[in-house]
């Protein structure tokens, strides 16, 4: 299991993203967090969920457990909030043994997972935005500059019960990579071309800075701090070849 990651302030005085991770037994947890800048505190929530799951963290890899992982963050984000500070953060987390893989997500930062080097999976956003995809009015690529692309509709710290979405799966032969990004990463680098930079990639590193290398040539001076974590794992199954 060979593991890459990065965070970076991009344009903004102040970097609101926070990634984390813990490993248990051979076993990895790792999270990226993107607070919500318009809520102030987006630096401090983040960084509190992210570090709020990690610890909590057994070692196992399941779907259940991870959500009650972000729930716990989600009550650690509430408890630091103040009437003039209403902090909120989006989150994304997987858990993985090599065996097994479990995630979990709220908002719109993003876990995508390739197989041999295709795209096989990715998360669907909770905002304006994706609903907008969903409904047919904008194309997925669309997405990435709609003019909702700022209303996120679900993030730790927000009122009521909040909804998380999980999924996990037993991993297939092949090689895995997995992709954990925030908004101010995937909306300058298209699917297309992490499948292309994947192909190239000697390690997660090496794949995390030519992703890095397209989007640095893209951004406006002013723009959103990025963070991404990369994971790759070779599966085989006993009796396999």
């Amino acid at each position: 299991m060979c593991i890459a990651s990065y965070t970076d302030t991009g344009g903004r005085p102040c970097n609101e993203d926070a990634v984390e991770m813990a490993q248990r037994g051979g076993a990895l947890c790792l999270v990226v967090a993107d607070g919500l800048g318009g809520h102030g505190g987006g630096d401090t929530a983040s960084r509190a969920a992210a570090q709020e799951i990690c610890n909590g963290w057994d070692g196992r890899v399941a779907e259940g457990s991870l959500a009650d992982l972000i729930q716990a963050g989600h009550r650690k984000v509430l408890s630091l909030q103040s009437r003039s500070c209403a902090m909120k953060t989006t989150v994304t987390a997987l858990v993985t043994d090599g065996v097994r893989a479990a995630w979990a997500h709220v908002g719109d930062s993003r876990i995508y997972h390739f197989l041999d080097g295709r795209l096989v999976f990715q998360t669907r956003d909770h905002s304006a935005s994706q609903i907008a995809v969903m409904l047919g009015t904008i194309t997925p690529d669309q997405i990435r500059f709609h003019e909702d692309r700022s209303r996120v509709y679900r993030a730790l710290g927000q009122d009521g019960d909040l909804k998380v979405d999980t999924g996990d799966e037993m991993l297939a032969d092949g090689r895995h990579a997995f992709l954990l990004c925030t908004d101010g990463f995937w909306e300058y680098v298209y699917e297309k071309e992490m499948m292309e930079d994947l192909a190239a990639a000697t390690d997660p590193e090496d794949w995390i800075a030519r992703m890095r290398r397209r989007l640095e040539v893209r951004v406006p001076e002013n723009h959103d701090n990025n963070s991404a974590a990369a994971v790759w794992l070779d599966t085989e199954t006993e009796g396999g070849t």
